[in-house]
């Protein structure tokens, strides 16, 4: 059996836009959904409440979802979120409050989660509508010289299920001219061009025979990997970035690339602890 999404619920427990994308997904892959709520040092009964008037409203307006169950849990959002993360199979919040936790700033737990947690992360913008972009493609930035294959896996196996094209965007740049007494090397423009699509095609080759229901359009771009990942976002179904593991704080682990979408992107954008 899968291991269960776990969905961060703030104490409203409003029905937005983290907790509809929360749903779809665990009814795609015959998930347990667990409504996780962090209720800091006050009596969880409360909150315990209001996470089952919520699951009861799931089961009777989704009953292909396999199980939804609720948990008010001490301590700090963060925390808590983490923590769970150890067990679930994908952590669900919202980017900035809704479906999250409020009393913080902005962004700050969706940040800390995405940067630390034990398992992938979906960060789903606020003012994401209802079914939106949901025919667009998966999304999925690539080192072609140096590519991660828990990244691209969760990507390919997100178009699968969702029945989906897979857009695999490799951003480059020309190398640097530095001063020194060497001579610069001579860049021809085509050559550089035709190297970065060959690099990609080459690492998209090995995952094509593993996902042959998947149609792949790979995109090699010269252009900052930030800025290409969240144009594309406007109109994608899911973007996948990867985060390090090595880096001492969550907002190093994210990296400057994957901080950038985070923030800015227009869909949900899911962070994959690279291998």
């Amino acid at each position: 059996m899968p291991r269960p999404i776990v969905l961060g619920v703030d104490d409203a427990a409003d029905d937005g836009p983290a907790l509809a994308w929360a749903e779809s997904e665990a009814a795609l892959r015959g998930s347990e959904l667990r409504l996780l709520n962090a209720c800091g040092d006050a009596a969880p009964d409360y909150a315990r409440q209001l996470l089952d008037a919520l699951a009861d409203g799931l089961r009777k307006r989704n009953p292909e979802l396999l199980a939804v169950n609720v948990e008010a849990a001490p301590g700090e959002a963060r925390e808590v979120l983490t923590s769970a993360s150890a067990a679930a199979g994908l952590l669900v919040v919202g980017a900035r409050g809704s479906g999250g936790f409020p009393g913080l700033l902005v962004g700050s737990t969706s940040l800390h989660v995405a940067g630390t947690a034990g398992c992938p992360v979906v960060v789903v913008p606020d003012g994401l509508r209802e079914g939106a972009s949901a025919t667009g493609a998966v999304v999925v930035g690539v080192d072609a010289k140096d590519p991660d294959e828990a990244v691209l896996d969760f990507a390919f196996e997100a178009a699968e299920r969702r029945e989906l094209a897979l857009r695999a965007v490799h951003a480059w740049r020309y190398p640097l001219l530095t001063q020194g007494r060497a001579m610069p090397p001579v860049y021809e423009k085509g050559h550089v061009e035709a190297e970065q699509e060959r690099l990609l095609a080459e690492v998209l080759s090995g995952w094509r025979p593993r996902f042959p229901g998947v149609e792949v359009r790979q995109d090699s771009v010269r252009s900052g990997a930030a800025r290409e990942l969240v144009t594309l976002s406007s109109d994608a179904a899911l973007v996948v970035v990867g985060r390090h593991g090595t880096h001492a704080g969550p907002l190093a682990r994210l990296g400057s690339v994957s901080l950038a979408v985070v923030q800015n992107a227009l869909s949900p954008v899911a962070v994959v602890p690279m291998g």
